[in-house]
């Protein structure tokens, strides 16, 4: 569920109506995570790294108001009250289908949706279709992750759909996790915001929140 945001009693609203005359207002930061408790248990236990790393994205996402705004399809500003996560799965003998996986709060609660509906995908699903249901529906409440876990970077750019803005919810991609000096394991994090909603600091609680649920997970 969304609901318009009252711009003339809304804290934000200087902010936003300044970003809303640029161009382009979107902006993407990297960082790194420390990911070795969750990736420790993963191999302990045998289960999914992508699983534990996708759900802590996706609660954080959800925690920080910020990154639930989006701009509906009249140009108003709106807030999600939570966000699903979509993302790129991989499919034998094509590149990959794109699925969205529910918010769960709970974490077991969470794997098993998704892993429902991973393996659900049919090799002659449309990649694309999860971002056409979106669009039709004008139901952008989601976070979008790509994983790319054999590639380590310090910077990401990101594809711009057309002119004026350039997307419709946050973009953000996680990649190689490697080992550090003393055995700590971190991977590289980039998100792709729009500064009209999402300041430095709300990036910076989101990934404090991030690292705080890999740590439990």
């Amino acid at each position: 569920m969304k609901t318009i945001v009252d711009i003339d009693n809304w804290q934000r609203r200087d902010n936003y109506m300044f970003f809303r005359g640029y161009v382009s207002s979107w902006y993407a930061v990297t960082t790194e995570l420390d990911c070795t408790d969750a990736f420790r248990r993963s191999k302990a236990d045998g289960s999914s790294f992508f699983l534990r790393y996708l759900y802590a994205v996706l609660c954080a996402a959800n925690e920080v108001e910020a990154l639930r705004y989006r701009i509906d399809r009249e140009g108003r500003p709106v807030l999600y009250d939570s966000i699903d996560i979509i993302t790129p799965i991989a499919v034998a003998g094509r590149s990959f289908v794109t699925v969205r996986i529910p918010y769960v709060a709970d974490f077991e609660g969470f794997c098993t949706e998704a892993t429902r509906i991973i393996s659900s995908i049919s090799p002659d699903d449309n990649p694309y279709g999860v971002e056409e249901r979106m669009s039709a529906d004008d139901d952008y409440g989601v976070i979008h992750m790509s994983a790319v876990p054999k590639l380590y970077f310090t910077s990401i750019t990101y594809t711009v759909a057309g002119g004026g803005q350039a997307c419709s919810h946050p973009l953000s991609t996680m990649g190689k996790a490697v080992t550090r000096e003393g055995g700590r394991m971190v991977m590289p994090y980039s998100v792709y915001v729009d500064h009209a909603f999402v300041d430095g600091s709300h990036l910076t609680r989101f990934f404090e929140l991030i690292q705080e649920k890999l740590a439990l997970v």
